[in-house]
């Protein structure tokens, strides 16, 4: 861990939004679905965490191409971070011009290893994310700080290996998710998530972080204070670490689905400011 953090100031600030924010945000003149970037605009890349798939971002994908972004949001596998954050590197690769990655929970793990070595990912955005240092594991973080409820809500599940060995999976109970992972958002809408819930293996929150791609790539950090998953004092210490640029919002965990405005204008924060 011989790097040292960029130089780029911190800023933090706080926002109460709401689900209706969205209606605020401009319209710009591309407004075409899927319309390619204009002006030199970023591609943004969207990046799922665990208990969750790429549908989570769908409202923040709709408000970014609106506003004339194009967004593409991988599947992240969910199998163990290194081979997460290599599959995600080699997509990275297809990805012609500048880049705004953005990591949901463990996605932000994975993007701060992915983005390692790419130049052309002129911005990260964490959103109710990890942001581990060289050795550090998301378990490990979010044990460190008192707040998360998550544990005792976790249903492991076995599933073979490759070399004949036993793996882990792990979900959210059902019936617990909509309390655990998205209290904010409607009842049905939760109950949705949690059926179709993506399960991650016990060792990607165990497997320690290799690279930390925040310390020479600016970031962007929402803090959700109404997490159960990540503990908000886990978040705002991460944030702070990184030197990220911070924004609170008064939201859960699913706050890509609750409060996808908010998202949505801090990843166009970080894409004007590096634009």
């Amino acid at each position: 861990m011989n790097a040292s953090p960029a130089s780029h100031p911190a800023h933090e600030s706080t926002a109460a939004g709401s689900p209706d924010r969205a209606a605020a945000l401009p319209l710009s003149a591309a407004t075409e679905t899927g319309a390619h970037p204009e002006g030199g605009r970023p591609t943004v890349v969207l990046v799922h965490g665990a208990f969750a798939d790429s549908s989570s971002w769908n409202e923040v994908v709709s408000l970014l191409q609106r506003d004339g972004y194009r967004v593409i949001a991988p599947a992240n596998p969910l199998r163990g971070l290194t081979s997460d954050a290599r599959y995600l590197s080699s997509f990275l690769e297809t990805v012609e011009g500048p880049i705004v990655l953005a990591g949901h929970s463990y996605g932000g793990a994975v993007i701060s290893e992915a983005a390692a070595g790419h130049p052309n990912v002129t911005a990260l955005v964490y959103i109710a994310a990890f942001t581990p240092e060289e050795g550090e594991s998301a378990l490990e973080l979010s044990n460190r700080f008192p707040g998360s409820t998550l544990g005792p809500t976790l249903r492991p599940v076995t599933f073979p290996l490759a070399d004949g060995g036993t793996g882990t999976d792990l979900y959210i109970d059902a019936g617990e998710f909509h309390q655990q992972f998205a209290a904010d958002v409607p009842a049905r809408v939760g109950d949705l998530m949690a059926a179709t819930q993506r399960p991650v293996a016990a060792a990607a929150l165990e497997e320690e972080a290799t690279r930390a791609a925040w310390k020479t790539i600016p970031s962007w950090s929402l803090v959700t204070t109404q997490d159960l998953n990540i503990p908000v004092a886990a978040q705002r210490f991460m944030a702070r670490r990184a030197q990220s640029h911070i924004r609170e919002v008064d939201a859960s965990h699913a706050v890509s689905v609750s409060q996808p405005g908010e998202v949505a204008g801090l990843i166009e924060q970080a894409a004007r400011s590096t634009n």
